[in-house]
């Protein structure tokens, strides 16, 4: 790995956390970036506007795995309005930085948990009907 990131970077590549996925999940998000190949796929248990359990499964490169990773600790038990103030620099900033040419991997975790919380309070929490 590059000497270009960072050991929380390199750590999370390593030894990536809540890696998977739930069968009790209420919410399940796709995300990905066409132009790099990186994709992610997000499982949420959320009870009462709270992040109970999330896990994720990924392809791509070890920024989008390091950065899916850090943003599942990041959320774990927080509330959506937190998640919804978690942007890509707060991503990077968890991992103490990285390259700018990875950034957009940092906003693909972030888009992806703010879907997440809209599908919940649209669907789950019964304000839209899901699609049949």
């Amino acid at each position: 790995m590059s000497e270009f990131y960072s050991e929380k970077v390199r750590d999370h590549v390593r030894n990536p956390r809540n890696v998977g996925s739930l069968d009790d999940a209420n919410v399940v998000v796709q995300a990905g970036d066409p132009d790099c190949g990186d994709a992610v796929l997000f499982f949420l248990k959320i009870e009462g506007e709270v992040i109970r359990n999330v896990k994720f499964l990924i392809k791509g490169c070890g920024a989008a795995i390091a950065t899916s990773s850090v943003a599942t600790e990041l959320v774990m038990g927080k509330g959506l309005d937190e998640v919804l103030a978690l942007d890509d620099q707060a991503i990077a900033s968890a991992l103490d930085g990285l390259p700018e040419e990875k950034m957009h991997c940092s906003n693909m975790a972030a888009s992806a948990l703010h879907a997440a919380v809209e599908q919940y309070r649209s669907t789950v929490a019964g304000e839209t009907s899901p699609v049949e």
